[in-house]
Order: C-alpha cells, then structure tokens, then sequence
C-alpha cells in the first residue's frame, strides 16, 4: 500500500514533469515552425532531448529526476487519453464524400504507396531479425517482426501532409490533392493491416486469432449499425434544440468507450477512437466544429505532447552502436525509396511529368506521429526492441523533416504555379479550414 505522502510526492513530480513536457515542446514546436517544419519535428525532438539521449547525460541523470519510473505510468495514462482524443478527430475529419469521388485515380498511387514500401520493410526485417530477435528475454517469431516493419515502413502521416501542402500553397493543386487523397485511402488501409498485425501478435494460438477477428467484425457491424444511427439522432436532436453544451464530454466518454471495447477484443485502444471518429457525424458541421471539435483539440493540445515526451524516454541516440546506425541507413535507405518508387511511379502513369511525379513520392514520404502512434503500439506489445525504436523513430523524424526542404527542388516555385488552377481542380479532400488548422497544429 503507497503511503500518502508519497503518492503526494509522485502526482506532485508528474505535475511538474508535464509542466516541463508543456514548455519544452512549446519553445521547440515553435523552433520547428520558424524554419519552416511541422510542428511536430519540434515536439518529437524535444520528446528526445528530455531522455536518455540528452537530458539523461547530464550529472544526476534529471531525465531520472524529472520522470521517475513510478511516475511514468501517470504520464502514460495522460498521454493515452492525448492519443485517443487526437485518433478521434484524425477519424472525424476524413471525409468520404470527397475521397469516394476519384479513388479510382488514386488507387495506383495508394497501393503502391504501401505495398512498395511494405515490400522493402520484410527485406530489411530478414536482414536485420538476428539483431533484434529477443525483446525482454522472450523470442519474438519472425513473422511478427517483419509484418510489423513492414506496416511501420508504409505510413503516411495523413495530418501532417494537410498542413505542410497547406504551408507550400499546394492544398488545391493535381499533386497536393493526389497525394492527399492517397494518404487518407493509405491511412484507412494501413490501420487495418495494423489492426490485423497486432491481432497476429496478440493472439494466443489460431484458435485466438479467429476469436479475435470474429469480435472485431462483430464492433464493426454495431459501430456503423447500432452506434451511427443513435449518434446522428442525438446530434439532430442538439441540433434542433440549438444546445450542444455537453457535446464534447459525451462524444469524449464515447470515444474512451469505444477505446476500452477495442483493447478487451484484443486491439488497441488507437483503434476504438479512430473507428468512433468515423462514425462520427459530420452535419450540422457548424455545430459540431463549435461544440465538440474544438474543445476535443484543444484538451487534445495540452495532453498530446505528453506523449512524445514517453515516446522519448524511450528514444536513446547516445546509445546506438555502429551496427544501430548502419542498420539505421538500411531503413532510411527502404523507407525513401519505398515511397518515391511506389507512389512517384502510379503518378507518372496518371499523366504527370518525372519531376512531379517524384513530388509526389517526397510527399508520400512523410511520416510524423502516425509512425511514432504505430511505433509505441510495437514497443509495449514487445514486437521492438529499445534499439530498433530508437532507429525507427529516428526515420520518422529524418522522413517527415526532409519533405519541406524538398519540395522547392522537385516542385520550383514556378511550376507549383503552373501545376494545377483552383478554378479548374476541384480538391479530392476537404480543405483545412480553421478548426481542421488547429487539429493539424496538434500532429504537424
């Protein structure tokens, strides 16, 4: 049994270590902003100066200080709830209107976005498996290992993409709204392979895994059968009484819910908040921007930086040997070339030219807290060793930061202009608008 004044003593250093988690990823997120960066390079880059990779070194350890062991399952659960409220809007803001109406024209490019990538993530897991074939004394089977390095190398960060097209003036182009749409068809697909993958891990046996795909279709069916109908009707029913005061905690309670129903099916939490954003309703859009959106982003803005700071503990730079780094540039060298190829090539054959087709492979390539999500969910099932995360969160950030200076490479100023006319190119996804602004902001 805690004593009291030591819990005292624990929530008190919790308080403190988030405040600190608030600041340093404030003042880095606006470092990140200054030259030209999402957001989120500054907020993961701060997660890893606060570990073991920085702030460890020092004498005294701080970063022990600051995060005690018995601190870290307080902020765990803080960032969880950041996590599950950001997967709820990323969910509610894909909007299937707009993607439905040319997906055959982008369906090249979303597979082969995937696929290629996903292709050269087995080929590296073989090559490097013997490295990282142990995680806490237990044997984590091959196939496992590689489906997972094989999912993780296919993500594009659907969020993160919208601002920085938006950023570059590209949101209404033929190669922003390409890679756009490819990424929000991408984002769907790759949830549901990893979806199936921690399933596979997860499982005890074939007899569990049936289980557990038979209770996941089960969710699916209530979701869209049961759970859609009775939230439209409570929306229309605010909505014509022209209140929404407790919108944002019901929808909120939902969520969690739903976060909790998806981790006893044997799934992870990520994947009930991104299912309940889908069913979401999406009229009367004014009130639901007002009422739920922006009070979820903006709980979702003060918790979510909690979670790059317990991705970062995890995160030791300092510590990778020579070995690490190679295998460090066999990864970067898959993950790159696994989009430019497998989205760049589909694109040439829709028409556009090498050098914007190969824009939108460096688009494609961008990868932000979508792979840091994906990534956390393989190191608490044990798939990933502190090594092997520590370098795929080092491609996630070296992927997502080289997109922007790229662009002016591939893309000139000139010929962004002469891509595409807003008058003659509808956008194949809804354009941010000031809520979606603030909702990017939180990943980008």
């Amino acid at each position: 049994m805690t004593h009291p004044h030591a819990a005292e003593a624990l929530q008190a250093t919790a308080i403190a270590g988030i405040a600190v988690i608030l600041i340093a990823g404030t003042a880095l997120a606006h470092a990140a902003r200054r030259i030209r960066q999402p957001a989120v390079i500054g907020e993961i880059t701060a997660g890893i100066l606060l570990g073991p990779s920085l702030l460890g070194l020092l004498p005294g350890n701080p970063t022990d200080r600051l995060f005690p062991d018995e601190v870290r399952p307080l902020l765990s659960m803080v960032a969880q709830i950041g996590l599950l409220l950001f997967m709820f809007t990323v969910g509610w803001e894909l909007d299937w209107t707009t993607m439905r109406r040319r997906k055959s024209s982008v369906a090249g490019v979303t597979a082969g976005s995937i696929l290629a990538p996903m292709l050269l993530g087995l080929g590296v897991a073989a090559l490097i498996y013997h490295n990282h074939s142990h995680v806490n004394g237990e044997k984590v089977p091959f196939s496992s290992f590689a489906l997972y390095l094989g999912v993780s190398m296919s993500i594009t960060a659907f969020p993160v993409l919208a601002r920085i097209l938006k950023d570059n003036n590209l949101s209404r182009t033929k190669i922003g709204a390409l890679a756009l749409t490819s990424a929000a068809f991408g984002d769907v697909l790759a949830w549901c392979l990893l979806a199936g993958v921690v399933a596979i891990v997860t499982a005890s046996g074939p007899s569990g895994f049936t289980d557990t795909l038979w209770m996941s279709a089960g969710y699916g069916v209530v979701m869209i059968a049961v759970v859609r109908p009775l939230l439209a009707r409570a929306v229309a029913w605010m909505s014509r009484r022209g209140t929404g005061l407790y919108l944002a905690t019901l929808v909120t309670a939902g969520v969690l819910l739903s976060a909790y129903t998806t981790s006893k099916i044997g799934i992870h939490p990520i994947f009930g908040a991104f299912a309940f954003g889908l069913v979401m309703p999406r009229r009367p859009t004014a009130l639901l921007e007002e009422k739920m959106l922006r009070p979820i982003q903006h709980a979702g803005e003060l918790m979510l930086p909690v979670y790059f700071i317990v991705t970062g503990l995890s995160v030791d730079v300092a510590g990778m040997s020579l070995t690490a780094w190679g295998e460090l540039g066999l990864i970067l060298a898959a993950a790159i070339l696994g989009k430019l190829f497998g989205a760049g090539l589909p694109a040439k054959s829709f028409g556009l030219t090498w050098r914007e087709s190969t824009g939108v492979g460096v688009l494609m390539n961008t990868r932000g807290l979508t792979e840091l999500i994906i990534l956390g969910v393989g190191l608490s099932l044990g798939v990933l060793d502190q090594t092997l995360f520590t370098e795929m969160v080092l491609m996630a950030l070296i992927t997502t930061a080289m997109t922007g200076p790229l662009l002016p490479f591939v893309l000139p100023r000139s010929r962004m202009d002469l891509i595409a006319s807003p008058a003659k190119t509808s956008p194949l996804v809804r354009i941010p608008g000031p809520a979606d602004e603030q909702a990017s902001d939180l990943a980008g």
